[in-house]
């Protein structure tokens, strides 16, 4: 730079130059310095932007980097979210998220089966068996005072399913807080939590299985599944013998994400990254129009 400006500097003093053409010297020189600094600017920045995943964020990432592999907890209960055929492999929207998560780092990913009553023992467990958990987690604040929380990449919030002939008898929790309304939820998450906190006085009859309740309320063992609104339309959508009639009037709102165990934070800045660049590039919009999911 201070070689070019010298030049610039010393053009008008040149003997037998014509005005003109020492000023179109002097502007070629100074667009050549522009575009030197331009050039340097952006050899630096990729310099800096180079380094691999395991060098920018070290840690936890680094290990996984090694290994070569995500290994992502999911109970596979959760259409259309995270679902577990019978032949092992796994499906839904949060499925494919930690596919680009897994991505943006630079490995492949494997799936190890968590369930909901175990979800949180399992994310702490010792030996690690797994570097995260997705699939339907929301984010609430007694899970960020013992794990960390990544980014909301999903809204959500508490509705319920009921049999399509009597979507008109449930337009409230008081209709639905009676003895004589049974209530069908999985154990072990927020779903019972939900039941058991605000309808004292209807029937809970609590099921092992989440995927199967849908089938068990539509051929009458229960009258109302509480769900969310992630889950409620695809079962609404695929079963013409249910309905979701407060889905437009959820009863809680909230946001889901990716849940890690404490100590992790440079695995938690990558997947906060992959979720903002997902965000940025439209691919987490096109995965909500992909599944029938809320932005």
């Amino acid at each position: 730079m201070m070689e070019w400006k010298f030049l610039c500097n010393f053009v008008p003093v040149m003997k037998n130059q014509d005005l003109k053409t020492v000023n179109q010297m002097r502007k070629s020189l100074w667009l050549l310095t522009v575009v030197l600094a331009l050039f340097s600017s952006t050899a630096l920045v990729a310099c800096s932007n180079s380094d691999s995943p395991a060098e920018r964020y070290g840690g936890k990432v680094a290990e996984i980097v090694e290994r070569g592999t995500l290994l992502v907890g999911t109970t596979g209960d959760y259409r259309p979210l995270s679902f577990r055929e019978a032949d092992g492999t796994y499906w839904g929207f949060c499925i494919e998220v930690a596919g680009e998560i897994a991505r943006s780092i630079g490995v492949e990913v494997a799936f190890v089966p968590t369930s909901w009553p175990t979800l949180s023992a399992d994310v702490v467990a010792e030996p690690q068996t797994f570097d995260l958990a997705i699939g339907g987690i929301t984010i609430t604040d007694a899970r960020r005072e013992t794990m960390l929380m990544s980014d909301g990449y999903l809204s959500n919030g508490k509705t319920i399913l009921c049999r399509a002939s009597e979507a008109d008898r449930f337009r409230s929790l008081a209709d639905i807080d009676k003895p004589k309304v049974r209530v069908m939820v999985n154990p072990g998450g927020l779903n019972e939590k939900f039941a058991n906190g605000n309808l004292p006085h209807a029937t809970i009859v609590v099921h092992q299985k989440n995927e199967e309740i849908p089938g068990l309320v539509a051929e009458g063992a229960a009258d109302v599944m509480i769900t969310e609104i992630t889950e409620a339309p695809y079962y609404v959508q695929t079963d013409s013998r249910l309905a979701a009639p407060l889905l437009n009037e959820p009863f809680t709102h909230g946001r889901i994400g990716v849940l890690m165990r404490q100590g992790q934070e440079d695995l938690l800045q990558a997947v906060n990254d992959a979720i903002r660049k997902m965000q940025r590039d439209g691919t987490l919009r096109r995965l909500h129009e992909k599944y029938g999911l809320k932005y």
